[in-house]
């Protein structure tokens, strides 16, 4: 089972990105990614961590797909590797239009990577 823990539910991720998920994992399980202050320090953040880390072991999930707060991420990727738990990122191609003053990007799902 693959455990969502970004900003992004399953829900709303290309069809693409989810059958890929579905294919590789079987399963898909959402656990939304926590709101983190800029302006929190670093024990505050390591509670979060605490708690998170807490969170992944009783869903006890084969593989994490983390994205977010890059601080917090980094902490929480590296105690989850450290007991065995797979950490992903999903990769995406920027898809950019310039129309005169207007610019907007679309992000398209290419593949999942491990940290």
């Amino acid at each position: 089972m693959l455990l969502n823990l970004t900003n992004h539910p399953s829900s709303q991720w290309s069809a693409k990105q989810y059958n890929h998920a579905i294919e590789l994992y079987k399963e898909v399980i959402d656990l939304p990614f926590p709101q983190i202050s800029p302006t929190l320090d670093s024990a505050g953040l390591n509670l979060f961590v605490d708690e998170y880390e807490h969170k992944v072991r009783q869903i006890n999930p084969l593989v994490v797909h983390i994205m977010g707060e890059m601080t917090f991420s980094f902490r929480l990727v590296q105690r989850l590797k450290a007991i065995g738990i797979l950490c992903i990122a999903s990769t995406t191609e920027r898809i950019t239009e310039q129309i005169g003053d207007t610019k907007t990007s679309r992000f398209e799902f290419i593949q999942f990577r491990a940290y």
